[in-house]
């Protein structure tokens, strides 16, 4: 197959055989992928933003891990609501909002895999894919979520294994 579609593999890219990657500002192991070290010490090091500029780079750094904090918009939104034109002041409420942000950040879970032995349903749709696991929803509840929760279409799968 590979020489048929003229695939090759450049062996100084490749790594095999190992148990923990870094890729993308996360980290790989076989229980699930999480925040890199090195992003979570940027992060706790991050000084307080005095201008917009400032507020900007750190919300990109933190919406680049959104998805391992639960709430993230309503967390970021008094942030957020600084970058408005002529809008940034820096208040008592924005530095709390800050630290807590980083708190939250520097304390992000471990997003687990699914377990490839049990069957279980990935719905994907334009926000982030969600894996349900039997032990999560039922599949009537799953078909319930996959109509009502979406506002635009979804495309739905049962994945298992053959």
């Amino acid at each position: 197959m590979k020489q048929q579609h003229s695939l090759f593999a450049k062996l100084s890219k490749c790594s095999f055989g190992q148990t923990k990657i870094e890729y993308l500002g996360h980290v790989v192991t076989q229980e699930g992928v999480q925040v890199d070290d090195s992003k979570i010490l940027a992060i706790k090091q991050w000084p307080m933003p005095i201008s917009v500029k400032q507020l900007r780079a750190f919300l990109g750094l933190a919406s680049y891990y959104r998805r391992f904090i639960k709430g993230f918009a309503l967390l970021t939104a008094p942030l957020t609501d600084l970058l408005k034109k002529d809008a940034f002041q820096w208040s008592k409420q924005a530095e709390a909002v800050f630290l807590h942000l980083k708190s939250v950040l520097t304390q992000a879970p471990m997003l687990v895999l699914p377990n490839f032995s049990q069957p279980f349903v990935l719905v994907l749709g334009l926000s982030l894919p969600k894996i349900i696991t039997p032990s999560y929803s039922s599949p009537k509840s799953y078909q319930d979520r996959c109509r009502n929760s979406q506002p635009m279409p979804a495309r739905c799968m049962r994945l298992q294994k053959r």
